[in-house]
């Protein structure tokens, strides 16, 4: 997974999968809360997550999505008395 505020003005924390998706995969994942994100890679060799290029043809950066939990970790809607999570 990855972490990152994404933005200069209004920045929004997201956390999304490591594993880049072809666009038609990512784009087909898409909900209004869940969005895809350009994974750009930078010269230092780090990664950065940013706004998805406004296009639905390839811009040339992996994509990457939002992630979800899966369903089996989600039965829990309240966090249990003492969790650190």
């Amino acid at each position: 997974m990855l972490r990152q505020e994404v933005g200069h003005r209004a920045a929004l924390k997201v956390t999304a999968d490591a594993a880049p998706l072809q666009l038609i995969e990512a784009l087909s994942l898409v909900e209004r809360n869940r969005l895809a994100w350009c994974l750009v890679q930078l010269r230092s060799g780090d990664v950065d997550l940013r706004w998805r290029c406004r296009t639905r043809r390839p811009c040339g950066h992996e994509v990457v999505i939002e992630h979800r939990c899966p369903a089996q970790d989600r039965e829990f809607v309240r966090r249990p008395e003492g969790a650190l999570w």
